[in-house]
């Protein structure tokens, strides 16, 4: 999956807020909590985003998969183009950062962007 791709599969998830952080970083977050992280320049080509404590380990095992710099310790890696992830890894890998981070958020924050994503019933 390409950069661009990561970005707009990003953008679709319920309550998504992109933002430039530290000058040079386009994050990606749910109710204020990052959940993937990519280089503003055009020419980025490697993405980080939150994995599961138990696949972290595994992940990072693969070629151009390394710990995310500054946020290893929290379980993050860094996907590289040297990885060749599939566009179907990568979308499950890019959905489960979101998920992981969703299900930190309070239930009250959960349910306000649940209910703000649903779509109206018409003529209600």
């Amino acid at each position: 999956m390409d950069i661009e791709a990561a970005k707009q599969l990003c953008r679709s998830f319920p309550g998504c807020v992109e933002d430039v952080k530290w000058d040079e970083n386009l994050v990606f977050c749910v109710g204020a909590k990052m959940f993937a992280v990519t280089q503003v320049d055009a020419a980025a080509d490697a993405i980080s985003f939150k994995v599961e404590d138990e696949r972290f380990l595994e992940l990072t095992d693969r070629p151009g998969i390394v710990p995310a710099p500054y946020l290893a310790r929290a379980k993050w890696v860094q996907v590289q183009p040297a990885a060749k992830l599939s566009d179907a890894e990568a979308t499950v890998l890019l959905r489960r950062s979101y998920e992981l981070v969703f299900a930190k958020l309070t239930r009250k924050l959960q349910r306000e962007i649940t209910e703000a994503n649903e779509p109206t019933a018409a003529g209600a």
